[in-house]
């Protein structure tokens, strides 16, 4: 385990809580010391909790600080993850941290859910030929106006 430039309670409590952000909202960003660190203890929590079993939901709740955690992982992340056996956070590089020039990492949960609503094709269709009417309205009345213009000049 990497020290990471704190004494071992003070490193242990903020590992938890990178894990517990990460299993929360489904993906973070933080250097790469504490990424390689927070991967690797949140890959072991999920892969010894299969079950879902007592010892296991016990052992779950002694790996976070929250209950609310606890609960998103026995509920939803170990049921997402039955078929896979390891491989359960991604890592992306992105670029360095501009105060510091740290190496920064983006982790995920593989299979992440996405909120994004879908407007169905009717809807979209309708939107766009309204735009399009507006638009045609409007050049209209400002071709009206210079029309009216350059028959006040003359």
């Amino acid at each position: 385990m990497r020290k990471l430039s704190r004494k071992k309670p003070n490193r242990e409590h903020m590992i938890k809580n990178l894990a517990a952000s990460l299993v929360l909202y489904e993906t973070i960003d933080t250097t790469e010391a504490k990424a390689k660190e927070v991967k690797s203890y949140l890959e072991k929590v999920i892969a010894r909790n299969k079950e879902n079993g007592l010892s296991e939901k016990r052992a779950v709740l002694r790996a976070f600080f929250s209950k609310d955690v606890a609960a998103k992982l026995t509920n939803e992340l170990i049921p997402r993850y039955q078929d896979r056996s390891s491989g359960f956070v991604k890592s992306y590089r992105l670029k360095n941290r501009l105060g510091d020039n740290a190496e920064m990492i983006r982790l995920e949960l593989i299979d992440k859910k996405v909120f994004v609503e879908e407007k169905p094709a009717k809807e979209a269709v309708v939107a766009e030929s309204k735009t399009v009417v507006k638009t045609k309205k409007i050049t209209e009345k400002k071709t009206e106006e210079k029309e009216k213009k350059g028959s006040a000049v003359k």
